[in-house]
């Protein structure tokens, strides 16, 4: 039997600073899919993204999150809401925020609205150290976020998305930033999670290398879906002219070891 697609966008179209930055885009993810948005700076990628998270209004369409219609104020009821996990490109740490690895794992525990009562602190405390040992992070329980090193930080924001089932994943540019050995270990710990939690994974990524390695569909964006289809077909030279332009060479992560 067929399953429900996770997430429908349908004409979607979405207005920054007084201009279309996405236009009538439509696409859908299946259960268990892992799905990449390519495509120049500024084509809209991180703007699709802010929107299904209901960060940003909608001028035009529709999106639908687990067969629930997400509002244009953003409204998602908490329950769907719990469902989803997102990675962003980075996090804005001032100074020595004082919250600690452990804290911040827990809110990805905790459901949407009133905390929880003090009867499930321990049931919460045994998930989170759970979550960050999955990931390797369990010696950082205690260490502050601002303390961490870029890929340390990726790993614990994993941890915050383990920490509770979910069924979509959301991962904006989630490598940016990391050296290569830190690119590696977060990507090969990804594919482990996804295959254990059995995730439906939207990522935005100028890594074409492990685009092609990891992905199922490949969205090609530049303010419109320009073309859509399995990887060895999207990222072809020619499509990739047409995207990104001639004199232009995305990002090609290359493997070691």
């Amino acid at each position: 039997m067929k399953h429900s697609p996770v997430l429908v966008v349908s004409d979607l179209s979405v207005e920054r600073s007084g201009r279309l930055a996405v236009e009538k885009v439509s696409f859908e993810l299946q259960s268990e899919s892992e799905t990449a948005v390519v495509g120049p700076n500024g084509a809209g990628k991180s703007t699709l993204v802010a929107a299904i998270l209901g960060l940003l209004p909608r001028a035009a369409g529709d999106i639908q999150i687990l067969g629930k219609p997400l509002s244009n104020n953003g409204y998602l009821s908490g329950a769907i809401r719990s469902q989803i996990a997102y990675v962003p490109q980075s996090l804005s740490l001032q100074g020595h925020f004082p919250l600690t690895v452990s804290e911040f794992v827990g809110f990805g525990f905790d459901p949407p609205g009133p905390r929880w009562p003090w009867s499930h602190q321990s049931e919460r405390q045994k998930a989170v150290e759970q979550a960050l040992e999955r990931t390797g992070c369990l010696d950082l329980r205690n260490r502050l976020l601002s303390e961490l090193s870029g890929g340390q930080l990726k790993r614990v924001m994993l941890s915050f998305c383990v920490v509770r089932p979910r069924q979509l994943l959301v991962l904006d540019e989630a490598q940016a930033g990391l050296d290569v050995p830190s690119n590696e270990r977060f990507q090969q710990l990804l594919l482990e999670l996804r295959r254990q939690e059995g995730w439906t994974v939207l990522h935005v990524s100028h890594d074409l290398d492990m685009v092609r390695r990891s992905s199922d569909q490949v969205l090609c964006l530049n303010r419109r879906l320009c073309c859509s289809g399995p990887p060895d077909h999207m990222l072809t030279p020619e499509r990739l002219t047409d995207l990104y332009g001639p004199n232009v060479v995305p990002y090609r992560h290359q493997c070691h070891g």
